[in-house]
């Protein structure tokens, strides 16, 4: 396992597991140590609809008044100014949704509309065009220049007297993939299509890329890994030779204004849980903060420029305070990971062996230490078994999107974490897995894998059907 941040046992694991001298298969007879608390002391317990709902198990009752309060800015809806409901209006005047859960469904995983939907609800799409000048502000900060006429985001809905900006529709057409033994999955590739565009034509060179929202688990206890750790697994992973390639992406950081580390988002273009949160505001619901003054609107879109803004003050300019702010902030930081179930079973522990044995451990890093002066006390010094690296992987053409986000190209994305991957059915059972929800199990988002991942792919598809079952076993006890 790799102990986090201790750099040689860190490059002595990434190389035994790349060169012939560990040749042996990993064998695990038994669960590690605390393998049990994939959040550290932040684990909680709970295991129905609501797993992904809870406050760290480490957050004391009068800590938990603020998760509580943040939690309700999170899961109500923002409403439309003018308003009486001052301290939550300003909602739009483009947007996709009035409310941040509408999207993290119970916290958890978005989902994509089905073929023939006339909404898109919990999934977004990103638009930008090929960056001619790198050193435009909007880039600098942004990571990409957006679509001249609809921004950055498609936003599918508006307030009365504002055009929503189009309508976003999914189909999918079927790729078989057939293991060694026979089996074959019907794999599922979307075409997205925007119909209904209410500012005329979208620029002939623009890049569409959907995404559903991720779950919010434990965004806190990531932010928390030492950077150092970060740049290490990268070190370790070049110096390894087999392929894998992990990079970090060097992004904007917007209170800062200086380029540093990303961690959040599928590209990893965000820094931090609250710019993350800020970004969202705004993309999202048209909700401006201090963090991200502006909204979507772009010039050619009138009346969105001329609409009512939400309350706002000499003092606070904007339309979500500062404080609201915060209380969002603390929600999203000690939202708290599932505990393992299972995790000692033999069907499991096999399943684990297998997972090694295709090298999958090499970017879904089992194991960090969190900073001792982590953001909030409960997610310091914490042992955490996230399964990332954060860190960017070419993922080769079946995934590659043609957006850029900085550092990030089209084919590149971050590792998603796996910890609480068995019960995300649980919490939504429509929610999808990879950037756009076009995998249905945890079984297709690996069969989608390929660049860097492609040697652990085949060795998967050399699975027979007891060992599918045991690495799937294995990916549902997270």
């Amino acid at each position: 396992m790799f102990a986090m941040p201790l750099r040689l046992p860190l490059l002595l694991t990434v190389l035994c597991a790349a060169l012939a001298a560990c040749d042996q298969a990993p064998r695990f007879t038994q669960p590690e140590p605390g393998e049990r608390l994939s959040g550290g002391t932040a684990t909680v317990q709970r295991t129905d609809v609501n797993a992904y709902a809870l406050p760290s198990a480490n957050l004391s009752p009068a800590r938990r008044v603020d998760f509580s309060v943040g939690n309700s800015f999170f899961r109500n809806p923002w409403v439309i100014a003018p308003s009486t409901t001052t301290a939550r209006d300003g909602l739009g005047p483009l947007f996709n949704t009035n409310a941040c859960q509408n999207c993290h469904i119970r916290d958890g995983r978005g989902q994509p509309p089905e073929p023939g939907a006339t909404n898109a609800v919990s999934m977004l799409v990103r638009l930008s065009v090929p960056t001619v000048d790198p050193d435009l502000d909007v880039v600098r900060r942004l990571g990409f220049t957006p679509e001249p006429v609809y921004g950055m985001q498609l936003q599918d809905m508006a307030i009365p007297g504002v055009a929503p900006e189009g309508r976003v529709r999914v189909d999918y057409d079927p790729v078989p993939v057939t293991f060694a033994d026979g089996f074959t999955v019907e794999l599922r590739k979307p075409r997205l299509r925007i119909d209904q565009l209410g500012y005329g034509a979208l620029a002939p060179e623009v890049r569409m890329s959907a995404r559903i929202a991720p779950p919010m688990i434990g965004l806190g206890l990531l932010e928390a890994i030492p950077e150092q750790a970060l740049l290490d697994t990268a070190s370790a992973q070049a110096l390894a030779g087999n392929g894998v390639k992990g990079r970090p992406n060097r992004v904007f950081d917007d209170v800062t204004g200086q380029q540093v580390v990303g961690r959040f988002g599928w590209k990893a273009a965000q820094p931090t849980v609250d710019q993350q949160n800020a970004h969202a505001f705004a993309g999202d619901l048209g909700i401006t903060s201090s963090v991200h003054l502006n909204d979507d609107c772009t010039p050619a879109q009138a009346a969105c420029l001329q609409a009512i803004n939400g309350n706002q003050s000499a003092e606070e300019p904007f339309e979500v305070s500062d404080n609201i702010r915060r209380l969002v902030l603390f929600y999203s930081r000690n939202l708290g990971v599932p505990a393992r179930r299972g995790e000692g079973e033999p069907q499991v522990l096999q399943g684990k062996a297998l997972f090694y044995q295709a090298g999958c451990q090499t970017c879904h890093v089992p194991q960090y230490r969190t900073r001792a002066d982590a953001a909030e006390p409960e997610l310091a010094n914490q042992v955490i078994r996230p399964y990332t690296d954060l860190l960017l992987h070419d993922m080769g053409p079946g995934l590659a999107d043609a957006h850029s986000e900085f550092e990030a190209r089209g084919q590149d994305w971050r590792t998603p974490p796996l910890w609480g991957l068995g019960l995300s059915s649980t919490v939504n059972p429509r929610g999808r897995f990879l950037h756009d929800g076009r995998a249905r199990s945890p079984l297709e988002a690996v069969l989608w894998h390929g660049g860097e991942a492609a040697e652990a792919k085949a060795h998967v598809l050399g699975f027979d059907a007891s060992e599918r079952a045991a690495l799937v076993a294995f990916l549902e006890s997270l």
